[in-house]
């Protein structure tokens, strides 16, 4: 489903933006049949001082869930929204500053399930035509808004694979001074892919963290 293509936006995001509603959904992402809870998230790119780049954030370490981690703003859909596209404006605006009407939406991504939140989450690509500075909304729940270059997302070095608690390794990033892992590095992984940008890297070493390396709310005998 594409949104709001009659606008321009760069040529660089042609790729993602005519691949992103037909991303495969892995088996164990694939929602239940009218199952979880319905949230967005927002991809959000824009050309900032270093090229290309995507807005993250990293979640306060004294939350309840997810604490610490990076992330793509977005929450759940409330029924004023009007769906995940209102929800993921709506929340990426009360989290990062981000002016709503600056963002051109270009295209929603499968829904993608997380069993351990059990959210639903629908990715919404966005095209940033007007920055404006930006910073966390209600630092008690944002603890950092980065830009983050997709020239370092790309980075062999910024590459790993890390073990998760659940004893499968996964994808991870070294990048703007955090470990972005789980559903965000997942996600992040398969719109480098899409959009044409990856490069190749060594996804058959899996890396062991050190205890300062891991992330909040991992169980305590990882630590």
């Amino acid at each position: 489903m594409a949104q709001d293509l009659d606008g321009e936006f760069p040529d660089w995001l042609g790729r993602l933006v005519a691949g992103a509603a037909h991303m495969p959904v892995p088996l164990p992402l694939q929602p239940p049949p009218g199952g979880g809870r319905p949230s967005a998230v927002l991809a959000l790119f824009g050309e900032g001082a270093a090229g290309p780049d995507v807005l993250l954030i990293q979640r306060a370490a004294q939350l309840r869930n997810h604490a610490g981690q990076p992330a793509f703003p977005g929450g759940a859909i409330d029924p004023a929204d009007g769906g995940p596209v209102g929800a993921a404006l709506r929340e990426t605006a009360e989290e990062t500053g981000v002016d709503p009407a600056g963002v051109r939406v270009l295209a929603v991504m499968p829904d993608l399930y997380i069993p351990r939140s059990g959210f639903r989450v629908t990715p919404v690509i966005g095209w940033w035509r007007s920055p404006v500075p930006v910073a966390p909304g209600d630092p008690a729940e944002i603890a950092a808004v980065r830009r983050v270059p997709i020239a370092d997302l790309t980075e062999p070095a910024n590459r790993l694979m890390i073990q998760y608690p659940a004893g499968q390794p996964g994808y991870a990033f070294r990048v703007a001074g955090m470990l972005v892992w789980g559903f965000t590095a997942l996600l992040l992984d398969r719109i480098l892919a899409i959009g044409g940008w990856e490069r190749p890297w060594d996804t058959a070493r899996v890396t062991a963290l050190s205890a300062d390396e891991l992330p909040a709310g991992w169980p305590p005998e990882y630590k």
